[in-house]
C-alpha cells in the first residue's frame, strides 16, 4: 500500500450513548472524524434492532459528515427511500439478502447517493465479479454482523489484500470499507492491507473520551 493513501475514519455509533448522540457525534466530528457509520439492523437478517430513517434525519442536523448507511437487513429495497430521504450520504447492501444486485446498486444511485455492497466474512470474492465496476465502495465485514465489541476475525485480511489487488488492477474508483473488531491496535495493519476506510465503534465510544479515540487513531494512520 502506498504510503501516501489517506485512510479515512469511520465511527460508527452503533457503540455510542444515545442520550448523548448529537453530541458525541459533534465532538468526533471536531477531533478529525471523516464520515459518521450507522448501522441498520432489522432482527431478521441480524440477531438485532437498530434504528431507522428518523435517527438519520436527526443526525443530518448536527454534522456535516457524511452519512455512511449500512443496510443489514431482509428487504433492503423496501427502506433505501426512507434512508435517502433521510439524509443518507452512502448506502451499503448485504449481497446475502439482494438476489437482483446490480439493480438494487442502481436505485441507491438514481436516488442521488453513493452505493457500496458488502460482504460477511465467510462470503466468498467471487459475489462480487460481475458488480465491482458499478460500485462506490465495497465493506468487508470483519467480524459476523449483529452486535458491536466484537473480535475481529484475522483471516479477513487475506480477503482484503485480494479484493484491493482485484480493484487495482482493474483501475477502478473503489473504496474499501473494514467494519468489526477496529481497534488501535490493529487499525494500522489493516490500513496497510488496503483498506481505505476503517469503521470503529467499540474502539471509539466505549471510550469516555471518544474525540481522544479518534485522534489517537488518525495519529496511528498517519504514520504509515
Amino acid at each position: 500500500m502506498s504510503a501516501k493513501r489517506y485512510v479515512k475514519i469511520a465511527p460508527s455509533i452503533l457503540s455510542a450513548d444515545f442520550s448523548r448522540l448529537g453530541e458525541q457525534v459533534a465532538e468526533v466530528e471536531k477531533a478529525g472524524a471523516d464520515l459518521i457509520h450507522v448501522d441498520v439492523m432489522d432482527g431478521h437478517f441480524v440477531p438485532n434492532l437498530t434504528i431507522g430513517p428518523l435517527v438519520v434525519r436527526s443526525l443530518k442536523k448536527v454534522t456535516a459528515l457524511p452519512l455512511d448507511v449500512h443496510l443489514m437487513v431482509d428487504n433492503p429495497d423496501q427502506l433505501i427511500p426512507a434512508f435517502v430521504e433521510a439524509g443518507a450520504d452512502l448506502i451499503t447492501v448485504q449481497v446475502e439478502v439482494c438476489y437482483h444486485l446490480h439493480r438494487t446498486i442502481h436505485s441507491i444511485k438514481q436516488l442521488g447517493v453513493k452505493a457500496g455492497a458488502v460482504l460477511n466474512p465467510s462470503t466468498p470474492l467471487s459475489m462480487l465479479e460481475h458488480i465491482l465496476p458499478d460500485v462506490d465502495l465495497i465493506l468487508l465485514m470483519s467480524v459476523n454482523p449483529g452486535f458491536g465489541g466484537q473480535v475481529f476475525i484475522p483471516q479477513v485480511l487475506g480477503k482484503l489484500a485480494n479484493l484491493r489487488r482485484l480493484v487495482d488492477d482493474q483501475g477502478l474508483d473503489v473504496e474499501l470499507e473494514i467494519d468489526g473488531g477496529v481497534k488501535l491496535d490493529n487499525a494500522a495493519g489493516i490500513a496497510e492491507t488496503g483498506a481505505d476506510i476503517l469503521v470503529a465503534g467499540s474502539a471509539i465510544f466505549d471510550n469516555p473520551q471518544p474525540a481522544e479515540m479518534v485522534k489517537r487513531m488518525r495519529a496511528i494512520l498517519n504514520e504509515i
